[in-house]
């Protein structure tokens, strides 16, 4: 990303912020019946972090180099940001702050001790990303699960790639929206940490060209966590799924996250994961992760 590109990023991400706060919303007077702009004025966020109009006008415009972290914590105060949204700010600053700032190498494969804690959870889907949401490394029961997002022969298989290009990935999440949602914010809150990596630019600019769909969630400057939640799938073999996910960071592996799916015991999600386990078991073909030549590297 280039620092004009990165500027933009920061006055888009600003001013979409501010757009979305009242008057109300922030405690202030809302004198006159027509305000002129959507959301609080560039004066009133200035008063409300401290900082001179001239000073917040700078930084909306797009330079935010050389802020204090004081100033960046007053700012995400009176922008009402949330956890997600703060560190998005402080990573653009940070960006920003380096002309020469070395981007994170995503990883693009996975230690074999790792693949061995995969494959001894035997009654969940366990899976590894990285930051790009590429698919590095899954046990057979999420193979299974994750059948039609495989089903490509594309590698590495990229979640984000499948939620918007694939024709299937409307009917494989039965909260599809949600779901488009949840992946372009997630994968701008990476870009704000790597923005100069050249293999997520790639993603991003494939998945503009595209998707339509990606480049109306992509504009709203959304930025979220994905930790945990409730994932709902609608698998082509054992059918509905109601899962409860967790997405952990491996601190042994700095970029890559293991994600597992879980379904309370006796419901028909936990009888729909036997079903599963069953039916993978039966397979000879399940599709993998990996190229062939992967799997001849990891044999």
């Amino acid at each position: 990303m280039s620092s004009r590109d990165l500027r933009a990023e920061v006055r888009e991400f600003l001013s979409s912020r501010r757009a979305r706060i009242s008057p109300q919303d922030a405690c202030l007077p809302a004198y006159g019946a027509n305000r002129r702009v959507k959301g609080l004025r560039r004066e009133e966020v200035a008063l409300l972090a401290g900082v001179s109009v001239d000073y917040y006008v700078r930084m909306e415009r797009g330079t935010l180099g050389g802020t204090s972290d004081s100033v960046l914590d007053a700012l995400a105060k009176a922008l009402h940001l949330d956890e997600a949204e703060r560190e998005h700010l402080f990573a653009l600053a940070e960006a920003q702050g380096r002309r020469k700032r070395r981007h994170n190498v995503y990883p693009t494969s996975v230690r074999a001790p790792i693949q061995q804690v995969l494959d001894a959870v035997t009654e969940a889907p366990a899976w590894i990303r990285n930051g790009r949401h590429d698919i590095l490394a899954m046990n057979q029961l999420a193979r299974a699960l994750y059948s039609p997002v495989l089903a490509s022969d594309r590698r590495p298989a990229n979640t984000t790639r499948f939620i918007y290009l694939a024709p299937e990935a409307p009917a494989f999440f039965v909260d599809y929206d949600q779901v488009a949602d949840d992946a372009a914010a997630m994968l701008r809150l990476e870009a704000g940490r790597n923005p100069h990596d050249p293999s997520l630019i790639e993603l991003i600019g494939e998945l503009s060209t595209r998707s339509e769909l990606f480049r109306q969630r992509w504009a709203s400057q959304d930025v979220r966590f994905h930790r945990s939640g409730r994932k709902r799938l609608r698998h082509p073999v054992v059918g509905q799924l109601d899962l409860d996910f967790e997405a952990m960071d491996l601190p042994s592996e700095p970029g890559l996250r293991l994600n597992i799916y879980t379904a309370a015991a006796g419901t028909p999600t936990s009888d729909g994961l036997k079903l599963l386990a069953s039916w993978a078991a039966s397979q000879e073909n399940l599709p993998t992760e990996q190229t062939p030549a992967d799997q001849r590297r990891r044999a």
